[in-house]
């Protein structure tokens, strides 16, 4: 027998409906349904109504009533984040302040091969734990889905160990961790052949083993001079494509020449777009890839923000993720990163909800979270107001007071990194 659930009374509840999928959008937008209640079943939305229509529709729900003044709105989605890492790059971000350039700080043996060495050093069972820790504060900040990233392996071998962490690391979380395998991230510095041959390895050798055992449907590359040009990648992509998986790019971020591969290819998304352009811009706006903007990789960087308000007045889909990564972008914090994005680019509320729910969720390829609506997962965080426009207005230190997962209440309020064990069932 299904079980039903009913929470509320709640001041508002943003559903995000009849919101589209592309383009700008006014707060005048949003739904909200004012002293309202909404109704699980199971892990999904059965209905969002009026507080006291649900509550006399359905006498045998049981009812979750809450004492206070709350507004709701659906799980965030972090499309974007690299919290399978070993180690901390704590001396690059100093270094990197005090004037270093990218160059001097690799010499100095900092940059991404550092953290491919420390992720290198730990078992795969130190590593799901480490992850499961990033998600379960994720998870405590309101975070239900995220998106994983491999790519500090850098080898079959290691690439693999970190698939199967993320893996291992699902049992020790209750949000959904989506994993990419983003072996493109550079070539190795121990891998002797040149660009092409790297990415013709693992598109041969690992490729068949991720499609075997299960392990990712989505490949990601970094295409930018220091990593792989589009030409240099097209061939590993058009593998990835005609083996059946979704595909994903790092692009524009110093450089342009990603976002073309990305909507040249139909990725689901093409990510940073730091450097994007008026062409850029215009190319991806008139495509069906997801646009995502990182804003703590500028906050880390010190960098320009992505053209955020020019692809949204153009008709694009914009979506904002963490990049949660231990080297730009160690802040992992997606609410504040969102609000502070919003003031430089000058977001409306309703872009930044959209973009880290149901337009998140669509970098994913997933259509069933991210909206407040019956069919869908009942994802859903309550904040501690009356006025949703307060949740921007602190900039990211109002955070949720209840999380619920695939209906079910999170009971553990954690902050920091010492949430491993909230979320674990």
């Amino acid at each position: 027998m299904k079980k039903q659930k009913l929470i509320g009374p709640i001041v508002q509840v943003l559903t995000l409906d009849h919101i589209p999928l592309k383009g700008a959008l006014k707060d005048d937008q949003l739904e909200i349904i004012e002293h309202a209640g909404i109704l699980v079943e199971d892990e999904k939305i059965l209905q969002v109504g009026p507080w006291e229509k649900l509550i006399k529709d359905f006498p045998k729900a049981e009812i979750n009533e809450l004492k206070g003044d709350f507004v709701a709105m659906p799980g965030m989605v972090d499309c974007h984040t690299h919290i399978c890492f070993g180690g901390s790059r704590a001396k690059d971000f100093a270094m990197r302040n005090a004037g270093k350039t990218y160059l001097e700080i690799a010499q100095a043996g900092g940059g991404i091969w550092d953290t491919v060495t420390q992720t290198r050093n730990l078992n795969p069972s130190q590593l799901a734990h480490i992850t499961a820790t990033h998600a379960n504060r994720h998870l405590s900040e309101g975070v239900t889905t995220i998106e994983v990233k491999s790519g500090y392996g850098l080898s079959v071998e290691e690439e693999l160990k970190m698939l199967n962490a993320i893996q291992e690391a699902k049992n020790l979380t209750s949000t959904d961790l989506i994993p990419t395998c983003l072996a493109a991230h550079m070539k190795p510095k121990d891998f002797s052949g040149s660009n092409s041959e790297y990415l013709q390895m693992i598109s041969e050798e690992l490729f068949p083993i991720l499609k075997k055992e299960n392990l990712t449907h989505r490949i990601d590359a970094f295409v930018e001079k220091s990593a792989f040009s589009p030409e240099e990648i097209k061939p590993y992509f058009q593998k990835a494509k005609d083996l059946g998986f979704d595909l994903t790019v790092h692009a524009d971020q110093f450089t342009v020449g990603g976002s073309r591969v990305a909507v040249d290819l139909d990725a689901l998304s093409a990510d940073h777009l730091e450097a994007s352009g008026e062409a850029e811009i215009h190319y991806l706006a008139k495509s069906n890839t997801i646009s995502v903007a990182l804003p703590g990789a500028s906050l880390g960087l010190g960098c320009a923000f992505t053209p955020a308000r020019k692809i949204l007045d153009q008709g694009g889909a914009l979506a904002i993720a963490s990049d949660w990564n231990p080297g730009s972008a160690p802040m992992g914090d997606l609410l504040a990163q969102a609000s502070i994005l919003a003031t430089f680019e000058k977001l409306s509320t309703a872009e930044v909800f959209a973009g880290t729910t149901f337009r998140a969720a669509a970098a994913l390829g997933l259509s069933d979270r991210g909206r407040l609506t019956p069919g869908q997962l009942a994802d859903f965080i309550l904040f501690p107001t009356k006025d949703y426009r307060e949740i921007l207005y602190h900039q990211g230190k109002m955070k949720p007071v209840e999380v619920w997962k695939s209906g079910s209440k999170e009971d553990r309020k954690m902050g920091g990194m010492d949430a491993l064990k909230f979320g674990v069932r």
